[in-house]
């Protein structure tokens, strides 16, 4: 997914995460949540234990961890009840979105969400509309650098072998990450394998690969990403995924 490094770098380079950290930590909360319903022990529930270090990463406090894994394990008989749900959508110049939401309660999550494809001259989908265009996929990605631009040490041969060794579909290596891909039955291995030779990721989950991207002109592109922007901002989106092709022209202008 060609730019997708390069994406998470501007998000960390304009400090969105920490303008907003009380959101992010009720993003994250929710999916411990979401997570924990397959168990509350991080060693045994691997969804758990990724869910749990991207939240340490962030450095959600202890306490803010532990109450979510309880009421998604449910030992919390007062927690609200989290559902997954995706929506479906093209936004400006028929770029395909796939929006996943975390949310408790469904009817705030659609209007806002429609509210924010209907600004950007975008339109939801039926289900199914839009899911065929992806493939999921396991994503682990090494920055190269930190927030504040300077070279991290981390040796992209070696990840590249243990990766390969592992079982990743590919590796891509540039200047400003090392980005492992993996078949979804895969991911656990591969993460595990990294992560055993001491090798911490900046960014590890699973995401919906686009099968054909597509390229637009620079301005068109930022108002593709704009609305990302715009639906990354409400509380209730976990993730948004597109097909466009973000290349270092778009990603320059945007930033």
């Amino acid at each position: 997914m060609s730019g997708h490094s390069k994406w998470s770098t501007i998000k960390r380079k304009k400090g969105a995460i920490d303008a907003a950290r009380g959101k992010v930590f009720t993003k994250l909360a929710r999916e411990i949540q979401i997570a924990a319903r397959g168990g509350a022990d991080a060693t045994t529930n691997f969804a758990l234990r990724l869910a749990v270090d991207k939240a340490k990463a962030e450095n959600m406090p202890k306490d803010n961890i532990e109450r979510a894994i309880r009421r998604g394990a449910g030992l919390d008989k007062d927690a609200a009840e989290i559902e997954e749900i995706t929506y479906e959508g093209y936004g400006p110049h028929g770029i395909a979105m796939l929006v996943e939401c975390l949310t408790d309660n469904r009817n705030r999550t659609i209007a806002e969400v429609r509210r924010a494809f209907t600004r950007a001259n975008g339109s939801l989908g039926e289900p199914g509309s839009v899911a065929w265009q992806f493939t999921e996929k396991g994503y682990i990605l090494f920055s190269r650098t930190d927030e504040d631009g300077e070279a991290v040490d981390i040796d992209p041969d070696a990840i590249f072998m243990i990766a390969l060794e592992g079982g990743a579909e590919d590796v891509e290596v540039s200047e400003d990450a090392v980005e492992v891909y993996t078949e979804r039955n895969d991911f656990a291995q591969v993460s595990q394998m990294l992560t055993d030779n001491g090798f911490v990721p900046t960014e590890s989950n699973l995401m919906q690969q686009p099968n054909t991207p597509m390229e637009l002109s620079a301005d068109e592109a930022a108002a593709v990403l704009s609305l990302v922007e715009a639906l990354e901002e409400l509380d209730d989106v976990s993730q948004v995924y597109h097909n466009l092709e973000l290349t270092d022209d778009v990603m320059a202008q945007f930033a």
